[in-house]
């Protein structure tokens, strides 16, 4: 089995395998097998050690992936959540932090609904 970025790729073609990899999407994926000159085409565990290597390469040297960018991520978070902006508020909060509206809908961000006692 392929292993990329602590990741273990699943026996898929390899464009669509590098997508298991958090920070990598379809057309990243596409431009990583341009680069590393792999077949997008072929099964990932059809991948030889050489292919593996160029790979690897290619994303260390040009894209922030996985625990990185997963902990850039938060960092940015957290900083606006320090400054107390209103995007830093809204995080804080739990709500949605782009405008979206919240009189109704926002169940993802908001949580279950909760009945409130004697509302008639």
């Amino acid at each position: 089995m392929a292993r990329i970025s602590g990741v273990n790729l699943p026996n898929k073609p390899v464009e669509i395998a590098l997508t298991y990899i958090y920070g990598i999407g379809r057309s990243t994926a596409v431009t990583i097998c341009d680069r590393a000159n792999v077949p997008g085409n072929v099964r990932a565990n059809d991948l030889g050690d050489d292919e593996l290597a160029r790979i690897r390469e290619v994303i260390d040297r040009e894209w922030v992936v996985e625990g990185d960018l997963r902990r850039e991520t938060a960092m940015n978070i957290k900083r606006l959540m320090d400054l107390g902006c209103y995007r830093g508020l809204r995080h804080r909060r739990g709500l949605p932090v782009r405008g979206q509206r919240t009189h109704t809908n926002a169940r993802t961000r908001k949580g279950r609904a909760r009945p409130i006692a004697g509302k008639k």
